[in-house]
């Protein structure tokens, strides 16, 4: 996997295309950075960046932003809703994508050097980066706000941690630092902007107070007037969305709302959303309701209509949801070929993609003959009396098919990734050194994949045994099928497992893998074995 940072710069101006633009093209012109969001705010006279990249590019974005930004921003007319102290007022970044936060620490920290070096401005670190704990929340550091500087920067225990302790009047000063994945979420009220601060304060976890806290964890938030909405809204920073995410927001938000006979009107994402948020609001709301849903795309509709989030601008999945936006199609490019081009590439005098490729593709397709069957038999009249049980296993059966499918990829790259480990030089001792731990981190990879293979085929034969037991008699055959398909995927799986194991130094780790894959192989026999029993029982009824 490619690291990739995420970058959320907030800039002090919302109103000036021009400037707004500026910034963009600074991001978009630095090499290895792709801008993915740009959202100005007029009455909040602040736009929101979100631009992703390797480190190494996020770094560079960040800087050549801030010396766009420290050119045509001045602060000393800056007019705002939203709370600020500089140009730059806060530059986080945010680990995507085989990063750790401590990486991202440095980062911000090296942005911190270079950009107070360079400009000469005062800038602070904050969250997971700070030196200090009354240093590490945005709010606390940026108190007072820009027009606080002046006397806040001449206390001792105001001192910026990189560059000068003075007040800087075009530029303010800036927060940088490393942090989780902040979701900002606007709540629509239908009401007046003291309502809508009113339940900001019963919601947001500080509350009105150390005496009196609010309702929800990890969340910041306040009550404000939107001009150009015509409409109050509850503006909130989600700061852990695991903790609370932004359908609880939104539901808590309406169960305050309702206390007080305000309406609510939907809600408005700024900037963007990780897929995962969003799904757990889908699996939230169709537990609710009782709903069956499976496919992404309808989670996604659902969501998009519980939480109203069309009700300011079209909530279009792909600029909002950050795993389509850094989508990498090249890891996909053999689920991506025609059923033909596929297996042409199988018979093609290549060592990849092979037999574990292959048994991925199988086992990928005895389990979509499950949900098949699971699908043809949900949702019609005359098998009403088992909607329970087909209900309780469709779910994991269309999981585990999807779970399945990247699978057939990963099996070559691994393949490939020990390839190459074995053409690294060998010419010195440390070269040789080198090139043999990564052939085994590579053949280790290569065991892995197959034996995750396996797992997730093995995973489902109660789905598939109930599947047998209730769906649809008619298409008994496929269930039949997919069993066997499901059986001969782990089999082929098993094979590509032990063919590599050899290969692996450690004793422990090949006898360990070796008995957990011929276990899995074991059981997939017996459990196949008993989708074909169930069946052959209904069919002999049948007669």
């Amino acid at each position: 996997m490619k690291k990739i940072v995420e970058c959320v710069p907030n800039f002090s101006e919302g109103r000036n295309s021009e400037i707004i633009e500026a910034i963009a093209n600074a991001i978009k012109n630095t090499p290895g950075c792709t801008l993915l969001d740009v959202d100005p705010g007029k009455s909040t006279n602040r736009t929101v960046y979100t631009f992703v990249g390797s480190p190494e590019a996020v770094l560079e974005g960040a800087l050549a932003s801030a010396r766009i930004a420290y050119k045509l921003i001045d602060m000393r007319h800056h007019k705002g809703e939203h709370p600020r102290m500089g140009a730059m007022d806060v530059c986080p970044f945010i680990p995507v994508s085989d990063v750790t936060m401590e990486e991202c620490v440095a980062l911000s920290e090296e942005f911190g050097r270079r950009a107070a070096a360079e400009l000469g401005i005062p800038i602070y670190l904050y969250e997971y980066s700070a030196k200090a704990d009354y240093r590490r929340k945005l709010p606390d550091i940026r108190a007072g706000e820009y027009e606080g500087l002046p006397e806040k920067l001449q206390k001792p225990e105001w001192k910026p941690d990189f560059g000068p302790a003075q007040f800087i009047p075009n530029w303010g000063a800036t927060a940088t630092g490393a942090r989780n994945f902040l979701i900002a979420y606007n709540v629509n009220v239908l009401g007046t902007k003291q309502q809508a601060h009113r339940i900001a304060l019963n919601l947001r976890e500080t509350g009105r107070g150390i005496d009196n806290p609010g309702l929800l964890k990890e969340v910041k938030a306040i009550g404000w007037w939107v001009d150009e909405y015509n409409m109050a809204q509850i503006s909130m920073n989600l700061t852990n969305y695991e903790i609370t995410p932004p359908h609880i927001a939104f539901e808590s938000a309406k169960a305050q709302a309702k206390l007080l006979n305000v309406g609510i009107a939907g809600s408005e994402l700024v900037g963007l959303i990780p897929l995962k948020a969003i799904l757990m609001a889908a699996d939230y709301y169709i537990k609710n309701e009782n709903l069956l849903i499976l496919e992404e795309e309808q989670k996604i509709k659902l969501v998009i209509d519980r939480l109203g989030l069309n009700s300011i601008s079209k909530f279009e999945p792909k600029k909002k949801i950050i795993e389509y936006m850094i989508e990498d199609k090249s890891s996909e490019r053999l689920v991506n070929l025609t059923v033909k081009e596929f297996i042409n590439e199988i018979a093609a005098r290549t060592s990849s993609p092979g037999g574990g490729s292959a048994s991925a593709t199988i086992a990928a397709i005895g389990a979509g003959l499950g949900t098949m069957v699971g699908q043809l038999t949900y949702g019609i009249r005359k098998f009403e009396n088992v909607d329970k049980e087909i209900r309780s296993v469709l779910p994991k059966l269309y999981d585990t098919t999807q779970a399945l499918i990247p699978m057939i990829d990963r099996d070559t790259q691994a393949f490939d990734e020990y390839m190459r480990a074995m053409h690294l030089p060998k010419d010195t001792a440390e070269e040789e050194k080198i090139r043999n731990q990564k052939m085994q981190e590579g053949i280790i990879k290569a065991i892995e994949v197959p034996l995750t293979t396996m797992k997730l085929a093995n995973s489902i034969w109660n789905e598939m045994q109930a599947i047998a037991t209730y769906g649809n008699i008619a298409s008994h055959s496929d269930v039949e099928v997919g069993a066997k398909a499901l059986e001969t995927g782990i089999w082929g799986a098993y094979k590509n497992v032990l063919i590599n194991l050899p290969m692996v130094e450690d004793e422990n780790y090949r006898n360990t893998i070796l008995d957990e894959a011929k276990q899995i192989v074991d059981v997939a026999h017996q459990e196949a074995q008993k989708v074909l029993d169930i069946i052959s029982q209904r069919i002999g009824k049948s007669i």
